[in-house]
């Protein structure tokens, strides 16, 4: 029996304070399966140990919640008709940095198994990925892996991918960002949740048989990569997206029997973290054979066992007297199975290995909100903060070459399409629901045999939160709404992946703390509840460079009929151009600024948190009155790119005047926030201003729509085309994939 030692602890990544605690909590020494156990259970990817306090303060209640977060493995809110939506984000970034095709299928797997363990059928998959600088070639490496890693699972697996983003910026060069939404469609009232209720009833596995990939994930991500970060590729998971669609379509059909009491996938710390947090749940216990256990190698180790993540696997407990039933449509899907322990009511985990009790503990002593740490962490603002405070726009200067600046600003990584990705995504596939696969600020989705559609987003520009944490998240809860308003729709909740550098980093834990704070005030604003999602620390090279804060938000809406679908394209010649929303002479940290002048350090772009709701109501008024023939949002780029993306969607080009007591650069390529463009048919200017009056938001009639070429103050900045290629290309160029 191997001899556990704090410094035991210590390498598996406790604490020695928690290590004390663990032997206070046994009343012992545990041995080296419990000490394992509690490593994986107590780790920042499954405790939450460093965030739950500012979590808590985020909104979790609204009128068409539920299920509040953390009730659930994800989020649940009513859409009307008897439907109920489920939805979730999570993190996969440490292993797809280091195997970024098998990370990022992984990540996919998961997170629809999150949602089918909920009874609920994935209808549509988003993604928000970040990488390094484009030129180089781990950066290359790394999106080639994660793109086809995305693209072959969600494929295989038949769930359309109808939306996300991509970013590149240096702060990612060694820890990328694999953000993964899945979103499913379930009856409200037919749902099941993650208990162990029962005592008599039986557990069982399902799935894939349990290998020795992916041991010890969980900790893996609850540290910083450091040079020996290859080291760790056991800890990264297999995928395999057939079988996974097996198992969908076997939990599906034993739920609708009535005899499953529980269901939870096995993602982090598998077997140990669905017994532990099904039995904590429900104040029962469980005793497990670990003999019983489906292996792929043989000689594993009860604690191997313990901490695999093998993918596909499934944890249920079934009523007693009908394991038969369930038995007999697992066996029909051809999946492996087998009655692995029993719930009882001693309120402990005990495993059981070749005879002997391995593991004996207090389930609720493991999981968050029971006897896991709790940890109030010290902050202080980061000194690049006063680089930031000195940004003045004064010492920008403004460029002669407009047009230059057009065309390099169309270039960009961040503002280029992205088809290279999104065309080895099927956003078609599947025949339960539809994309429209029509260009619109949301992925809108049709709830087959309604009239309705759920608008879907994810949204967050890291750039903005570095800059302010608590305005810039607020700015990534506005974008994700106003994004869904745009395509015609109305916010209903959120979910988030909040990806940052170390927590112990007291100038990381700022960040974090104040981005918590800008969410909560914009949720509240929008009446978008947070759902639950992920907390991803640690996004943190060992040399100390941590990413920029990227609390991604997913924001699903609700689009009521079909004539509120609202896309970007302009749709005819001679249509009026509107921009509604205070103009600015703004720059703070815009692609522009970042990439054309290379200023790294400063403000956010002007944001005010009422005008952004106002235009959002003014927006949603003018569609629902019908006025409205296309919409489009404004963000990275500015004013240029967003009228350029309505242009090169449509074929129309644009003429239209800037506001001359406002710097062009500003005015075209700022990014200050709350504004939209939209375009009407002469005859409703009327309707329009009066819509926008009566709602006391500024606008602007910019133009009208008007051949194929850009104008902007009598200057022909090029034709469509010539921009066309320039944006569709960009990305492959850099990639070498052109």
């Amino acid at each position: 029996m191997q001899e556990v030692t704090v410094k035991t602890a210590e390498e598996l990544g406790l604490l020695p304070e928690e290590f004390e605690h663990i032997k206070q909590v046994l009343g012992r020494t545990p041995n080296f399966t419990e000490l394992s156990v509690y490593s994986v259970m107590w780790s920042e990817h499954c405790s939450y140990k460093n965030s739950i306090v500012w979590l808590k303060k985020l909104p979790k209640e609204g009128p068409m919640m539920l299920a509040e977060a953390g009730e659930e493995n994800a989020g649940l809110v009513d859409i009307g008709g008897g439907l109920a939506c489920c939805f979730k984000i999570e993190s996969h970034n440490h292993p797809s940095a280091i195997e970024p095709y098998q990370g990022a299928a992984t990540g996919v797997g998961g997170i629809n198994r999150d949602i089918f363990s909920m009874g609920a059928r994935p209808i549509a998959q988003l993604n928000s990925l970040r990488f390094g600088n484009i030129e180089t070639n781990r950066t290359k490496w790394l999106t080639k892996g994660v793109v086809k890693g995305i693209g072959d699972y969600g494929n295989s697996f038949g769930i359309p991918t109808v939306g996300g983003e991509v970013y590149y910026d240096d702060c990612y060069e060694t820890n990328i960002l694999v953000n993964a939404m899945s979103v499913g469609i379930v009856e409200v009232g037919k749902t099941v949740s993650a208990v162990a209720e029962g005592v008599g009833n039986p557990v069982y596995i399902f799935g894939s048989a349990t290998g020795k990939d992916g041991i010890a994930g969980a900790a893996f991500a609850s540290k910083d990569i450091g040079e020996d970060a290859m080291d760790d590729l056991p800890a990264v998971q297999v995928g395999d997206p057939f079988w996974e669609k097996l198992i969908l379509e076997a939990t599906m059909e034993i739920i609708a029997t009535g005899a499953v009491v529980g269901l939870q996938d096995m993602g982090a710390a598998g077997i140990t973290c669905s017994t532990c947090e099904m039995s904590a749940k429900s104040g029962t216990g469980m005793t497990i054979d670990l003999d019983k256990v489906p292996l792929r190698q043989d000689d594993m180790k009860d604690w191997e066992i313990l901490l695999s993540e093998s993918q596909e696997r499934m944890l249920a407990i079934i009523e007693k007297g009908r394991e038969k039933e369930i038995e007999t449509i697992l066996d029909k899907w051809d999946l492996t199975f087998a009655q692995i322990g029993e719930v009882n009511e001693s309120g402990r985990i005990k495993y059981v290995k070749d005879g002997d009790v391995t593991c004996d503990v207090p389930a609720e002593s493991l999981v968050l909100g029971g006897g896991a740490p709790v940890y109030h962490r010290e902050w202080e603002e980061p000194a690049y903060q006063q680089e930031i405070n000195k940004f003045d726009l004064g010492d920008v200067n403004e460029p002669s070459d407009m047009i230059g600046v057009s065309k390099f600003i169309t270039a960009l990584p961040n503002i280029a399409s992205k088809r290279w990705v999104y065309k080895q995504y099927d956003s078609m596939v599947g025949t339960v629901n539809q994309s429209t696969n029509r260009p619109s600020d949301a992925a809108i989705v049709q709830i087959k045999g309604t009239d309705r559609s759920l608008a879907l987003t994810v949204d967050c520009n890291s750039r903005y939160v570095y800059a302010d944490p608590e305005e810039g998240t607020a700015i990534a809860v506005s974008e994700a709404a106003r994004n869904i308003v745009c395509s015609g729709g109305k916010p209903s909740a959120v979910t988030n992946c909040l990806n940052f550098g170390n927590p112990y980093d007291k100038g990381v834990y700022w960040q974090f703390k104040n981005a918590i704070m800008g969410m909560k005030k914009a949720c509240e604003k929008f009446g978008t509840p947070v759902t639950g999602g992920n907390v991803s620390f640690y996004n943190q090279s060992s040399d100390g460079t941590a990413v920029y804060p990227t609390p991604t938000i997913g924001m699903v809406g609700l689009i009521e009929k079909p004539e509120h679908i609202t896309t970007l394209d302009f749709k005819n010649e001679g249509d009026l151009i509107y921009m509604i929303g205070r103009e600015m002479s703004d720059l703070g940290s815009s692609q522009y600024l970042a990439k054309y002048h290379k200023v790294q350090f400063s403000t956010a772009p002007h944001f005010n948190l009422d005008e952004e709701y106002n235009v959002q109501s003014a927006v949603t008024k003018s569609i629902g009155a019908g006025v409205v023939n296309s919409c489009h949002d404004i963000s990275e780029g500015g004013l240029f790119i967003s009228l350029l993306e309505s242009s090169m969607a449509s074929g129309f080009g644009v003429d239209v005047q800037t506001n001359r007591e406002i710097r062009t650069d500003a005015y075209l390529f700022g990014e200050s926030q709350s504004r939209v463009v939209v375009t009407i048919s002469r005859d409703q200017k009327e309707a329009l201003e009066t819509i926008l009056n009566s709602e006391g938001v500024h606008f602007k009639k910019l133009g009208a729509v008007s051949g194929n070429r850009i104008c902007i103050n009598d200057v022909d900045y090029g034709s469509i085309e010539e921009y066309r290629e320039i944006y569709d290309t960009a990305i492959e160029k850099s990639l070498g994939v052109a």
